[in-house]
């Protein structure tokens, strides 16, 4: 017993970490979570795949046997307890008991204890009488079923161990043994071959089926510790419509699929719904609605150059693949996904926040992050869609990649709509994003334009002497020219366009924006100097900027902005995005103009032999554990013989005693002696 109970606190703590701890993901994650050392040695003491490890197995079969053995031992004696009602006991011994009473019946003997049976079969009390000579021991007994909890909950813990080892992937990897069958641990789910395949025939596994709209799938991964393997169904699952229903919020509230169960065996067809928490079951197989994706949806995709202002349709295809050049330089693109619905928190504390004025920042302080984050958190929700977003690859000549995802519309944030460009370097970073100002006609089409403008000489010359002739003095033309120098220093700053000319820029210098100008300070300007220096620059950027925005806004076919709110506020986003835009890492932004949606269903199937057993065992446990805690065994003695010297009298002597001493049973006795005897003793 005592090795049954150490084996069980192990297995709990086992499976506490077997929560805790996120099952079968790939190594890398582990890497991320837990850093190279712990991961390497958790994954040593298979803390990645704790159900099916040797120790969990060994521990569980263990307590299989020693529970087993335990019941084996026990059962024969319990079974002879519950026939035996110790009715030859003998009297002193009844007077040995704590709860004990002596009485008398008037009435004789024969009368008694036909008296005395028969109310001890109306209060539920098994009995058998011995007959002695000079009376009669009547030995009773009440509350068997406490002897059946003890079989009960020893049994369910056996029940419920050997279904649990009938489900998990023993059975399979046994399976997998006999019939020579290895796990598949590539990446192209092509080149499964039979080896890497199980048979229908297998009598239990739990695997996922992924099916798109439209189409039919009759084969399962089953997830190993190190790949897949292919588990063929019996049927074929046909998706016809995937339905998600959303609250006002955008938060969704129903996932159901539409299917149809094609039989290999009969040709017959079953359409049945499949919900979330609400599976079907078909020829032993169990479908769970597990979640969704995307399967296949068809994009439009619009190319923006930063440097050109010639944009490039693409069709694109979700989990489709393709090769971009840009300036001679090739990279891979994938595209990963599409989200029409995406519920953002905002935070709204009732006054219409004015976007930061660039005169403002202080170019001195380091700036740690370059790209911030899509929206701002607070401590209040606000739940919002904000619409579709799209999720790619682009993968460089070194096979390095980086992931982006980019909304389709702009959000209003803080004030001010925007674009948001997201991007990240790997998949444990969170996405930083890069907002994009939208013009008067809700697109990014001016930003581009000042883009591309800014990464110009020729118009960054042309915006200088523009600044430079509208703010001089016309008494001063010497200031004139010094100031269309300055302009011209800080636009090539802020463009990124001076350290271009060095055949080796230092280590750790900007690549242009804000940054770049707060360096050129600290190195060129006394210390006391720069806050005053820095806030002139500033000025001189934001109105050369804006001769840059003039020059693109002509170029794009529109009248020339007037200074005004709208035109202020466009430009201080627009200066402190394009700082932000050279530290994002792309040649192009990808623009989603339309997409034809495509779903697909990812159920969990199942087929569990051991679930009856579990389900059974289940509820023997409750019945055992219910029995033993408020099941009291009790055994009551009653000696009855004709009481010396008193005609047509019977004396009676009693005695009670029970498995378990309890405040109430000392009442239970005194109601016994009223009932029996009629009088306290």
């Amino acid at each position: 017993m005592r090795f049954a109970i150490a084996l069980l606190t192990v297995l709990c703590i086992a499976s506490v970490i077997g929560t805790v701890v996120q099952q079968r993901q790939p190594m890398t994650n582990y890497v991320n979570q837990f850093g190279p050392f712990w991961s390497e040695l958790f994954g040593k003491l298979d803390l990645y795949t704790v159900y099916s490890a040797w120790w969990f197995l060994l521990m569980l079969a263990f307590l299989v046997v020693s529970t087993s053995l335990c019941i084996a031992r026990h059962t024969p004696k319990i079974l002879r307890d519950l026939r035996t009602f110790k009715e030859s006991m003998r009297e002193q011994s009844i007077q040995a008991f704590k709860l004990k009473a002596l009485g008398y019946l008037h009435m004789n003997p024969e009368a008694a204890l036909g008296q005395v049976n028969a109310w001890l079969a109306a209060e539920g009390w098994k009995a058998r009488a011995q007959v002695r000579t000079g009376g009669v021991m009547i030995g009773a007994r009440k509350g068997s079923a406490h002897k059946i909890g003890y079989l009960a909950a020893h049994s369910a813990i056996v029940l419920i161990c050997l279904g649990g080892l009938f489900d998990g992937d023993l059975v399979v990897r046994a399976i997998m043994k006999v019939q020579g069958k290895e796990i598949y641990q590539g990446s192209d789910l092509t080149r499964i071959t039979d080896i890497n395949r199980l048979s229908p025939a297998n009598p239990s596994f739990r695997g996922n089926l992924y099916v798109p709209e439209g189409s039919r799938s009759s084969t399962a991964l089953l997830s190993m510790p190190s790949g897949v393997v292919v588990q063929d169904l019996p049927f074929d699952v046909e998706l016809k419509k995937f339905i998600v229903e959303y609250y006002a919020t955008g938060m969704p509230k129903l996932f159901a699929s539409d299917i149809v169960i094609h039989d290999r065996r009969d040709g017959s067809s079953t359409a049945a719904t499949v919900k979330v928490n609400e599976p079907v079951t078909y020829r032993g197989v169990t479908l769970y609605q597990s979640s969704f994706e995307d399967g296949g949806s068809a994009m439009k995709i619009k190319l923006r150059s930063l440097q050109s202002a010639h944009d490039t349709p693409l069709d694109a295809k979700v989990n489709g693949t393709t090769t971009l050049t840009v300036d001679g330089e090739s990279y891979g693109l994938e595209f990963t996904g599409l989200r029409v619905i995406n519920v953002e928190n905002f935070a709204d504390d009732g006054k219409d926040k004015a976007g930061t004025d660039v005169r403002k920042v202080d170019l001195v302080g380091r700036l740690e992050q370059h790209l911030g984050s899509g929206a701002n958190v607070s401590d209040r929700k606000t739940l919002r869609n904000v619409g579709p977003s799209f999720s790619y690859k682009l993968r460089d000549a070194s096979g390095q990649a980086r992931e982006y995802n980019n909304y389709m519309l702009p959000l209003e944030l803080e004030g001010h709509r925007v674009y948001l460009l997201g991007v990240r370097d790997t998949l444990a970073d969170n996405f930083r994003y890069l907002r994009v100002p939208v013009d008067s006609k809700d697109s990014m089409e001016s930003w581009l334009a000042l883009r591309r403008v800014l990464a110009d000489p020729a118009q960054r010359l042309l915006a200088a002497r523009q600044y430079a002739l509208g703010a001089s003095p016309p008494d001063k033309p010497a200031m004139q020219a010094q100031l269309e120098a300055t302009a011209l220093r800080t636009l090539t700053l802020f463009a990124g366009a001076e350290g271009l000319k060095a055949d080796a820029p230092a280590q750790g210098a900007a690549l242009g924006g804000l940054p770049a100008l707060s360096q050129f300070i600290e190195r060129e300007v006394p210390e006391p100097e720069r806050a005053r220096v820095s806030e002139v620059l500033l000025r001189i950027l934001n109105g050369s900027l804006f001769e840059l925005h003039k020059q693109a806004e002509e170029q794009l076919g529109r009248p020339r902005p007037e200074p005004g709110d709208a035109t202020q506020a466009f430009m201080t986003q627009a200066v402190l995005s394009l700082s932000d835009a050279m530290f994002y890492p792309a040649p192009v932004v990808m623009q989603l103009d339309d997409f034809q949606q495509v779903q697909a269903s990812v159920f969990q199937v199942t087929r569990a032999p051991g679930q009856t057993l579990v389900y059974l065992g289940a509820v023997l446990l409750i019945v055992g554990v219910f029995a033993m805690l408020y099941v009291k065994d009790r055994r009551l003695w009653l000696w009855l013989e004709a009481a010396p010297g008193r005609n047509e009298q019977t004396r009676v002597r009693m005695a009670l005693s029970s498995n378990r001493d309890s405040p109430d049973l000392p009442v239970e006795f005194q109601a016994l002696k009223q009932r029996l005897l009629h009088e306290e003793a």
